[in-house]
This record gives C-alpha cells, sequence and structure tokens, in this order.
C-alpha cells in the first residue's frame, strides 16, 4: 500500500519586492499521509520532493521557461481546509519579474514510496495574485517516468488560444497519456489505451469465453488496454488476474467509494466461497428457503455462522451492515425497501406492472403499435416467432374497451423479452440448474393512470429445431385456486427475464460498458486545459476503475453475474448481440421515449415532448433532469465556441471524437447515427448524452437494486424449473404448497445470498460520493462565468428535487408510490451515504 499523499493547497508566502530584478519568495503546499503519523509526514523534509516552475509567458528554446528546482520546506500546522490524513508542507522559489507568471510545473519524487499530490496554491504573485494546479494524482519515484511529471495551472484554453510557452508541454502531456500501445502496463503508469474484451475467460484453465469486440459477430464498446500476457491455448485471449487501471483512475483507499469496491471484490474472492461452504458443507441452513417468511428471514434474524467462518471475513466497512458483530455470529441482511411497509404488496399485478415504469429497469416497456406482436428474429434461422397471444385473450380484462380502440388510444403497453432470449434459450436450459421461457407481457393503461397486466406469454424453442419457431403458452390473470399460483410464476419468469436483462443491458452495457471509450479518449486527446475535459471529466470519476474490477469479479467466467443470473456463462455474449443495435444518439431519454413509442413530439408540451403514459415516473423525473443537463452544457460550451468554424478547427476535439467512434466503438463506426462534430448543436448534443449515462441514467438503473431486489421473491434472478402440467407431481406439490412451489421455481439459497450481497453493496453511496451540480474541487476553473453556470445547474436541480417530492405526495398519481408504498425517489440529485433510494452521483462510481 502507497503510505504518503502529497497535497500543496495551503499556503504559507514570504512577503517581497516584485520588479525589475527584486526577488520575492512565494508559495507554499501541503501533504496527505496515509496513516497520519507526524514523523511519516516529516520524512518528506529535505531532498525528496522538488518542484520547478514553468513559465506561461515567457520562453526559452520553444518552450516555457523553467525554473530552478526547488524543494519541500518546513511543514506547516494543520489548516481548516485539509481533507482526512492530509499534512501541509511549504516550500519556496526565487521567482524574478522575467520568469513571467507560471502556468505549469514539474514534479519529481526522490522517495521510494508514491505519494497522492492533492492541489497547488501559489499565492502573492505580484500582478497577478493567486494561481491554483488541481492535481490528484499519484505521483511515483522520478525513475519510473520517462518524462518529469507535469501540471498545468486551473485556466482554460482551446487548443489555439494555449500560451505559447505551454503549448509544447500541452502536446508532450498528451503523447504520454497514449502510450506506444505496446508492452504490459505497470501499476505506475498513466497510459489509456483500448483492447477488446478478451480477459473474461480462462482458456488455460478449460473456461473460455467469447472474446468481445473486434468482430461483425461479438462486436462489443472497447476497454482499456493491459498487455498482459496471453493464454497459451488461446494467444488471442489475456490470462486473468490483476487488473491495471492507469493510476490516476485507482485512489488507493484515500476514498471511501474504494471501500465499497474492495468490499465487492473480497465478496468474490473470500466471503462468497466461505459461504459456499457453510451451507453445502456444514450445513449451517438448508440450501432452499422453505416460505416467504423463510426468505424474510435474512433480514429479521439472520443466519447462524459458525465462529472460524465469520472470523475470516475481515470487518470492512462496506460489509458491516451484513455482517454483525454483537457476539451472535450472524448473517443479517438490511429490509429492502420493497417490504419495509408491506410484506405482501409486492405480489399484486398493480407493483409487477408499476415496477415497469417506476422500477429499477424503467427503459424497456414500449407501446404496443401492432397485433399480435411480432419479432424481429430472421425467419429462415428461426422461423415463426410471431405472438400467440389473441384478441380475446387480451379484451377479458380490459374493461370493455375493444382491442382496436385500446391501441387507437395508445393504451397498450408491451415487456418484451422473447427476442433478446429466444436465440439463446436452448442453450440456456442446457445449463444444470435453468429452467426459463423467453416471455412477452401486455399491460393496459387504465382510466386512473396506473397500468394493469393483461396477459404473459412464454415460450420455449420449438422441440424439433430453432427453425420451427417456438412453443407458446399464455397464462392470464387470476386471483384464486391453483390458477393464481401459475400467474404468480408466470410473473416470476417475466421478472427473471428482466433482472438478466436489466444487469446485463440496462445496466452493464448501456452505462458501463459504453461510457468507458469516451473515458479512456478524453484522457487521450483532450488536454486538462481544454473546455471540455473540465467538463466532462468528472463524469468518468471511479468507471475504469469499477469496470475493471467487474472484468475480474463479476462478468468474468464463473463470476458473481454468471452464477447468480439466469443466462449463466452466456450472459455478456448476450450483451453482445444487444450491442449491435445500440444507437448512442437514442440515448438521449426524449429520444429514447419517441423510440419506444412512450412520447410524442409535441412543441406545445415540456420538454417538447408528450408522454402517453403521464404517471411515468422515471421520465417524468428523467425529462427535467435531461432538459437541466443539457441547458447547462449549453451554457458552458457556449462559452468557448462562438461558431461552428472555431469547434471545427479544435484539434483536440476533433481527433478525440474521431477516436471515440473509430476506435472506442470502432465495432460501430460505420453506422450513419454518429454525430459528425461539425457543428455546436452536435456538440452540445453528445455531451449531453454521455453526462446523462453517466450519472442519470446509471442512478435510476443502480441505485434501486438492493430496495426492489434485496427480497429476491420481488426480483428473481433464476429461474429453475417450467410451470408444472397438470398430472404431474409437481403440478399435485403446487397445489398443496404454493409458496414452495415458487420458491422451488427461483433462485435458490446460496445464489440469493450472492446475489443481494453484490447489489447491496452497489446500490449504496459513498460518504465521499461528489453528486451531478457538483465538484469535488472549488476551484476546478478560472473561469468565473463557467462557475456561475455551474451553480445555475445546481440551483435547478434542487428546484427539481423540490418538485419530485411533491409529485411523490399527490395521491392521484398512483404509480409514483404503489401497493408496496415506496415514492419514486431514484432521480432526487443529492443523497447522504449508505442505502438511500435515491441520489445521482456525477460519474459511474460503483
Amino acid at each position: 500500500m502507497p503510505k504518503n499523499v502529497l497535497d500543496f493547497n495551503a499556503i504559507s508566502s514570504i512577503p517581497g519586492g516584485g520588479i525589475g530584478g527584486a526577488v520575492g519568495g512565494i508559495v507554499g503546499g501541503v501533504t496527505n499521509v496515509i496513516g497520519g503519523a507526524v514523523d511519516a509526514a516529516t520524512a518528506f523534509l529535505g531532498r525528496n520532493v522538488s518542484l520547478q516552475l514553468i513559465s506561461a509567458t515567457q520562453t526559452r528554446g520553444g518552450k516555457g521557461k523553467v525554473g530552478n528546482e526547488e524543494y519541500l520546506n518546513s511543514r506547516l500546522p494543520t489548516l481548516p481546509t485539509l481533507g482526512a490524513r492530509q499534512d501541509a508542507f511549504s516550500i519556496y522559489f526565487e521567482w524574478d519579474v522575467n520568469f513571467g507568471i507560471p502556468g505549469a510545473f514539474y514534479i519529481r519524487n526522490f522517495k521510494t514510496d508514491e505519494f497522492f499530490l492533492v492541489s497547488v496554491t501559489l499565492e502573492d504573485i505580484p500582478n497577478h495574485g493567486t494561481i491554483h494546479f488541481v492535481c490528484n494524482s499519484w505521483v511515483y519515484n522520478f525513475r519510473n517516468y520517462k518524462k518529469d511529471r507535469i501540471f498545468f495551472v486551473n485556466n482554460t484554453y482551446l487548443p489555439s488560444a494555449t500560451p505559447a510557452a505551454l503549448v509544447k508541454y500541452r502536446e508532450e502531456e498528451l503523447e504520454t497519456l497514449r502510450g506506444d500501445g505496446t508492452g504490459k502496463r505497470k501499476e505506475f503508469d498513466r497510459i489509456y489505451d483500448y483492447d477488446v474484451y478478451n480477459d473474461l475467460g480462462n482458456p488455460d484453465a478449460g473456461d473460455s469465453r467469447h472474446i468481445l469486440g473486434g468482430s461483425s459477430n461479438y462486436p462489443y464498446p472497447r476497454r482499456v488496454r493491459t498487455g498482459r500476457d496471453k493464454s497459451k491455448k488461446d494467444p488471442n485471449s489475456e490470462t486473468p488476474g490483476d487488473i491495471y487501471v492507469p493510476r490516476d483512475e485507482n485512489f488507493g483507499h484515500l476514498k471511501s467509494s474504494d471501500f465499497l469496491m474492495y468490499g465487492l471484490k473480497s465478496l468474490s474472492q473470500s466471503v462468497i466461497p466461505l459461504l459456499k461452504s457453510a451451507i453445502f458443507e456444514l450445513k449451517v441452513t438448508s440450501s432452499e428457503f422453505k416460505s416467504f417468511d423463510d426468505v424474510r428471514s435474512l433480514y429479521e434474524g439472520g443466519i447462524k455462522l459458525p465462529t472460524d467462518i465469520l472470523s475470516q471475513i475481515s470487518p470492512l466497512p462496506a460489509l458491516k451492515e451484513i455482517f454483525r458483530t454483537d457476539g451472535e455470529n450472524t448473517l443479517q441482511f438490511p429490509p429492502p425497501h420493497v417490504i419495509r411497509v408491506s410484506k405482501s404488496a409486492w405480489m399484486t399485478d398493480d407493483e409487477f406492472a408499476r415496477e415497469m415504469i417506476a422500477g429499477v429497469n424503467p427503459n424497456v416497456i414500449r407501446r404496443l403499435q401492432e397485433f399480435p406482436p411480432k419479432s424481429t428474429l430472421d425467419p429462415t434461422v428461426y422461423g415463426d416467432h410471431t405472438s400467440t397471444i389473441t384478441k380475446e385473450q387480451l379484451e377479458i380484462n380490459m374493461d370493455g374497451v375493444t382491442l382496436e380502440e385500446a391501441l387507437g388510444t395508445n393504451r397498450l403497453f408491451i415487456l418484451d423479452y422473447h427476442d433478446a432470449f429466444m436465440p439463446y434459450l436452448r442453450r440456456i436450459n442446457d445449463l444444470p440448474t435453468a429452467k426459463a421461457y423467453a416471455t412477452r407481457t401486455i399491460v393496459f393503461l387504465k382510466h386512473d393512470g396506473s397500468l394493469k397486466p393483461l396477459v404473459i406469454e412464454l415460450s420455449k424453442p420449438h422441440p424439433g429445431g430453432d427453425n420451427l419457431g417456438a412453443v407458446s403458452k399464455v397464462v392470464l390473470p387470476a386471483t384464486e385456486g391453483v390458477e393464481s399460483t401459475i400467474w404468480l410464476l408466470a410473473k416470476a419468469h417475466v421478472i427473471v427475464n428482466d433482472s438478466g436483462y436489466h444487469q446485463l443491458i440496462s445496466h452493464w452495457l448501456y452505462t458501463h460498458a459504453t461510457i468507458e471509450p469516451f473515458a479512456i479518449a478524453t484522457n487521450r486527446h483532450l488536454s486538462v486545459l481544454h473546455p471540455i475535459y473540465k467538463l466532462l471529466y468528472p463524469h468518468y470519476r471511479d468507471t475504469i476503475n469499477i469496470n475493471g474490477l467487474a472484468r475480474q469479479s463479476l462478468i468474468n467466467a464463473g463470476g458473481i453475474i454468471e452464477q447468480a443470473f439466469l443466462p449463466g456463462k452466456y450472459s455478456i455474449e448476450i450483451s453482445s448481440v444487444v450491442y449491435k443495435n445500440w444507437v448512442f444518439t437514442d440515448q438521449a431519454l426524449p429520444a429514447d421515449l419517441v423510440k419506444r413509442g412512450l412520447a410524442v413530439e409535441d412543441p406545445s408540451a415540456p420538454h417538447g415532448l408528450r408522454l402517453v403514459i403521464e404517471d411515468y415516473p422515471y421520465a417524468v423525473d428523467g425529462l427535467e433532469i435531461w432538459d437541466a443537463i443539457k441547458t447547462w452544457v449549453q451554457d458552458y460550451v457556449s462559452l468557448y465556441y462562438p461558431t461552428d468554424a472555431s469547434l471545427k478547427q479544435d484539434i483536440e476535439l476533433q481527433a478525440w471524437w474521431k477516436e471515440v467512434v473509430e476506435k472506442g466503438h470502432g465495432d460501430l463506426k460505420d453506422k450513419p447515427w454518429w454525430p459528425k462534430m461539425q457543428t455546436i448543436e452536435d456538440l452540445i448534443t453528445s455531451c449531453s448524452i454521455i453526462i446523462w449515462i453517466a450519472s442519470a441514467l446509471h442512478a435510476a438503473v443502480n441505485f434501486g437494486q438492493y430496495p426492489y431486489g434485496g427480497y429476491i421473491v420481488n426480483r428473481p434472478t433464476l429461474s429453475r424449473r417450467f410451470i408444472p402440467e397438470p398430472g404431474t407431481k409437481e403440478y399435485d406439490e403446487m397445489v398443496k404448497d404454493p409458496q414452495k412451489a415458487y420458491l422451488q421455481t427461483i433462485t435458490p439459497k446460496y445464489e440469493t445470498i450472492i446475489d443481494i450481497s453484490v447489489i447491496e453493496i452497489l446500490s449504496r453511496h459513498a460518504s465521499d460520493e461528489i453528486y451531478l451540480g457538483e465538484r469535488d474541487n472549488p476551484n476546478w476553473t478560472t473561469d468565473s462565468k463557467a462557475l456561475e453556470a455551474l451553480k445555475k445547474f445546481g440551483s435547478k436541480l434542487t428546484e427539481i428535487e423540490r418538485k419530485i417530492t411533491a409529485r411523490n405526495s399527490d395521491p392521484s398519481l398512483k404509480s409514483r408510490y404503489g401497493p408496496v408504498e415506496l415514492p419514486y425517489t431514484l432521480l432526487l440529485r443529492s443523497s447522504k451515504e449508505g442505502l438511500t433510494f435515491r441520489g445521482i452521483p456525477n460519474s459511474i462510481s460503483i
């Protein structure tokens, strides 16, 4: 572990003369030391860390003048502006007017240990005042670098407006960050480069997975290149092991969010194997739930574990609320929000339908525009997959409304997972424990604005071959007898589809995976001085790091996703197939709603859209957030690009976008929908989409995972048997004990514990989370107009919070609260630490 963190942000200055050869001493610094010991802090003194100022106004040899090398001086008293575990140091420079104004500095670390440099502030510069450098970077021993580490002032410059003295330094730093595309990445490297997903399997251990990316069969966004050793059996695959991320993407344990990530890693590598041993070998508890009360015992009493197992589970902060330390040796989870008011409301049809528009996966439902629903699967390969649902089946529960009337008045909607799962369903059902259907669910918009389910279609591949189409059964709502149990099981199969699609597509692919190439390209081509870098960088915080962890522990072969979710070993491969149809511009919320038929363009309506379902919490709240984001981006971009021509001439911006399209999302580079980045509107739209995905979209599909899915019977992730047929033993058992039949169909106990352990951490906010409209450093820019625009953005988000809270108190908006009495709060911007069911972080940080 690194021992030192250096932060020059509080300054001690020496007054002195300032013109025509007079010498004045300036500047000071601050150092954080992990562990906080004074002796460790004092160890920086002497000649262990040096700085050289670089002039932004005076040149020598075509580059800014470099000042004399100076070293850290005395340790300063603790200051109120310092963060936890930070210590202040002073450093003094001789300076004269012929040097000009500092615009950058070199820093050298002569110590063995790395340190984290937070910021540097220069004070009392004659005729200039104070200069801030926001650093937030690990600095290793200088011998690890080909070029000295450089940090730039917090000014904002387009490439063409960069002071001549800093141009070469700006270019050289970007070259360093790009690297040369060769070699195995080392811990101290800061290189951002691309690679395909060729590290999910372990061919040498006989557990291969398809390489995702680089082919038309399995296209995928790119990840950060690691350069690890290749597999002996498959030279195109990397061997699994430690995941490289550029050093400044991993803060060590400086941030509490890293404890959450470390908790995930510990779950995968240590805790879950211990729990598996406890359940299957030591038999501390049965491997099956016996009743819904038994499921709730996870929250109301817990599972007692042997002392020797509990003692091996380190008391990580991320796990402190799961593993009780009161002497009872108990594994106990916090009660999920969905059962905090009512233990049974989750079973209602109203709640089942409501979660399609106010749950954790609210952006899949679409308006039914043709009947019967048709498939987009190739009929020459898969045969006819047109739905078998009939008009008569639909109209039974449509309150006297005919099918034609309902279609004509936009009152029918469909949750359709048929085409997503059907091509893989035969292989999925060949897995040891999987028995699943591909599902279609049609719901009806009632006069009170809420939805009710009408019918569920459950389909399997034809036993005679894929080209013969599907074998389907249609299940109708029922409230009594065995029919009500069959209906409940049908809903469970729909949710198993929904849970898998949510985790693999809505969450992982559409947020985590698609954002990483933008983060890579931004660091490779946009200087820290660039206005668009300053706009976007907060929205990449921790994303590359958490994605690396996901490849190591979550989406890898045999990882948590493959263990706990329906598609098993085919999980990430299915997401690759869906990525073929991903459209960047459709990720804008208005475009998404229009595409799914949930909104129509209407200039007279708020946001220019009229929602087809007026009480659609995700859409209503989301459109306000979207508009606020786009207004902020427009206000900010207009400060730097007065014309389209100025944007076209920005060499860094054009290189950035070209590489996003051609490399980062290279498998889709020829798609016509990519913005051309030739107009200011192209830039505003593209940046707004990036920010939306990284902030509000991720928040909407992530932070409700435990509140809804922590109660596994509400959101099961696995289905282990088909609905029993009359005349079978399983059917008779279902009649006798409906709860047992339900629990033997869905996720069993061990996999439930895996699932809820992970989503409990994923649904948490860290104590130092940075939320939308906020920055982690008030000195992120010197531009007062940009600071004013950000303040305006934050104020708008606060106003939106008040409006959301008011809507949640409106009893006429039934979908906002639902039978479970859980108001829709996922798009409230602010949050406290922990499991809050609200909060929009700037970035995909967990």
